[in-house]
């Protein structure tokens, strides 16, 4: 089997981990008007649901299709049903079959080589290398 014919295997986009550090850094920093008052305590729920959001969204590319997680919930779309990508200023969506578009989460313009790789071909890659 030569390199071409083998399935690129997945490529998983995720939010930064340093992020977590952020969410902490803001729990510490919350701690003295936690207690405050009563029902102050619950302003920890910012970091949590921070720290929730990191761990859990991601975007996972394979030679089969695109997996995207959110914070609740994701959806695996296959590659037939993708039919273009839409590039924002920072931003990556995948544009769908039916019309729909589909955010691809801690996927941006930046990573496009990678995508491109992950996906088998089925995306050219925006370098140019052939």
């Amino acid at each position: 089997m030569s390199s071409a014919d083998r399935p690129h295997p997945g490529v998983v986009f995720r939010v930064p981990p340093l992020v977590v550090l952020f969410a902490l850094f803001v729990a510490l920093c919350a701690t003295p008007f936690a207690f405050g008052a009563p029902y102050l305590w619950l302003i920890y729920l910012v970091p949590i649901a921070i720290i929730w959001w990191t761990l859990r969204v991601r975007t996972v590319v394979d030679g089969d299709g695109v997996t995207v997680r959110r914070i609740v919930g994701g959806r695996r779309v296959p590659w037939t049903q993708i039919s273009s990508l839409r590039l924002g200023e920072r931003r990556v969506s995948a544009m769908l079959t039916d019309g729909t578009e589909l955010p691809l989460p801690a996927v941006h313009v930046r990573d496009l080589p990678q995508l491109a790789a992950a996906s088998g071909g089925r995306l050219p890659d925006p370098a140019g290398d052939d």
